[in-house]
């Protein structure tokens, strides 16, 4: 297995902290991607499909609050 080197020097953020920005980022992305979903599936009455994708969006937003969680932690520190 080849080693992956640190992109840090490039971004000025470590690797381990740009990964949970953008964990944070997609999460938040995903919970209004799945409002246009829920808002096409209502539209059509399909109501078992507006049920699933209200539980991912709530598991997009529960990743957010998790991801800002540990962000908060760590700008803290």
């Amino acid at each position: 297995m080849s080693a992956v080197q640190e992109t840090g020097g490039i971004t000025g953020t470590q690797d381990k902290d740009y990964n949970l920005i953008w964990f944070v980022e997609q999460c938040l992305s995903n919970a209004l991607r799945l409002e246009t979903y829920i808002n096409d599936a209502e539209r059509a009455g399909d109501t078992e499909l507006a049920d699933l994708f209200r539980r991912a969006q709530a598991e997009s937003r529960k990743g957010a609050e998790q991801g800002k969680d540990h962000l908060r932690r760590r700008i803290a520190a």
